[in-house]
């Protein structure tokens, strides 16, 4: 099962995600994106980790996300992405400009076929104004694409604000 959670900075997704991973049953190991490139973000990484379970297995993978993937769904396992707004600005950010076509399409086309379930945690960007630069109105664009696309594959989408869910789709297929 794919389930994807999106929400604004602090709406509570990334909690909602975490209950539903350890509700699972299942042996979670939590997909880290994110990079301390500075203080504020490397005290965000450590508030992430205070809350999750000791136990939960760890991978920290800025880029080759699919890779990933295919190599820890199981069956028995529970997988935890947080957070892909944060890999798509580490690959949109990459001195190679086309490595986030190719990160990007080899997500979309693993996530038919991986054993498992699998919890997507996601910004939602889209509901504020046009950015002025260049380089955020892309950031924009392509997450806002990446979700569309993520969403079509996913049996469960939920969008999160103030620390409530809302669900976009549910389906057993």
């Amino acid at each position: 099962m794919i389930e994807l959670i999106l929400g604004g900075a602090r709406s509570g997704k990334s909690r909602l995600a975490e209950r539903h991973a350890a509700e699972s049953g299942l042996a979670v190991h939590y997909i880290a994106t994110g990079q301390a490139r500075d203080g504020e973000m490397a005290e965000r990484i450590a508030h992430h980790r205070e809350r999750r379970p000791a136990h939960w297995a760890l991978i920290e993978e800025p880029l080759a996300l699919a890779r990933v993937l295919r190599e820890q769904a199981a069956e028995d396992r529970c997988l935890l992405i947080d957070c892909l707004t944060l890999w798509l600005s580490n690959l949109l950010l990459d001195a190679d400009p086309q490595r986030f076509v190719r990160e990007r399409d080899a997500l979309l086309d693993c996530l038919a076929d991986l054993p498992g379930r699998i919890i997507l945690v996601s910004n939602e960007t889209g509901l504020g104004v046009v950015p002025m630069g260049e380089l955020s109105r892309r950031f924009v664009d392509e997450s806002g694409w990446l979700h569309q696309a993520v969403a079509e594959r996913a049996q469960r989408v939920i969008f999160t604000v103030a620390g409530l869910p809302m669900v976009l789709k549910e389906s057993n297929a």
